[in-house]
């Protein structure tokens, strides 16, 4: 196969199958140095560049571990992730100890670096919001993903100054939550409300006036069916229950049982009628702590689902 490259020093073409010196046609490729020899005469025709790294590797962890650059960026982070941090731990380059001298010059450093990293009002808000961010998904177990966009969504918001007049906690939540709805994960606004350190109404006005300017372009209502997964899994019961109580929440939304119902409620009462029927009982208290729910709640849509697919069930 011929191949070309382009010699900006000629600024043309050459063809690198036939020297361009002596004419012969003894062009070959060195793989070691990555570069066209003629063999006749000697001449260096052209040459590739190796974009490929250095070292040789021959595990995973190795190559892994080995890499030119730092930490990705991230939005979770108020600068992105740009800026260096100084460690903690009070040892040099080689791992050895610090002496008290440098422990306090040390010291010095990280409380400057830390003030001058943080330097406008604007940053400080991001890094309390952020904060939030983080503690919220974590304490809900939310996949890195889902907290990363809600932390866009309140960079969003706070460059169209809508952060104004309202608490940091409570549109950092309001994020959270929209995340949630964007990518189909099966949170409550009162589960979030629960762990929050805003009030539910205040998160509520918060996701409202997120959806009303829009910065969420799609904000799907939540399913009941949505709910079922989460609950299996915390109550460790069998995939039997799991696919009857998705059965039963297809066909009562078929029948219309399911509209003006909270989700969260009917993905509840469904688990515990399926509970029922595959003899895994589980308490309505067990099942209502999961999705923030209370167990008058769980009673009432239990006796809907029952009364309208005409179910015996012995309770």
């Amino acid at each position: 196969m011929v191949e070309e490259i382009f010699d900006k020093r000629e600024s043309h073409y050459i063809d690198l199958k036939q020297c361009p010196y002596c004419k012969n046609n003894s062009v070959i490729y060195d793989p070691k140095c990555g570069e066209y020899v003629c063999i006749e005469c000697g001449n260096v025709i052209g040459y590739i560049i190796d974009e490929g790294p250095e070292w040789r590797s021959f595990t995973p962890e190795q190559r892994e571990k080995r890499t030119r650059v730092g930490a990705p960026l991230s939005p979770l982070r108020p600068d992105q992730g740009l800026s260096t941090m100084i460690d903690w731990r009070n040892r040099d380059g080689s791992g050895n100890e610090l002496n008290f001298s440098r422990r306090i010059r040390a010291l010095r450093l990280r409380r400057a670096n830390k003030m001058f990293n943080v330097s406008s009002t604007n940053e400080k808000n991001l890094r309390i919001a952020l904060g939030e961010i983080e503690r919220i998904g974590s304490r809900l177990g939310l996949p890195k993903a889902v907290r990363e966009e809600a932390a866009m969504l309140y960079r969003k918001a706070a460059k169209k100054k809508l952060i104004k007049g309202r608490s940091v906690e409570s549109m950092a939540a309001a994020c959270v939550y929209a995340a949630c709805k964007v990518n189909f994960i099966p949170r409550s606004l009162d589960e979030i409300a629960n762990i929050s350190k805003s009030e539910r109404k205040d998160i509520a006005r918060s996701f409202r006036l997120l959806v009303n300017v829009g910065l969420i372009q799609r904000a799907p209502p939540s399913r009941a069916v949505d709910f079922v997964p989460r609950i299996i899994a915390k109550l460790g019961l069998t995939m039997q229950v799991q696919q009857t109580a998705v059965e039963i929440l297809e066909k009562a939304r078929s029948l219309g049982l399911t509209s003006g119902r909270m989700p969260e409620g009917l993905a509840a009462a469904a688990v515990y009628l399926a509970t029922i029927l595959h003899n895994e009982r589980r308490t309505q208290r067990e099942i209502a702590t999961i999705v923030s729910v209370t167990e008058v709640t769980i009673r009432n849509r239990f006796k809907e689902l029952v009364q309208g697919l005409d179910l015996i069930v012995r309770v």
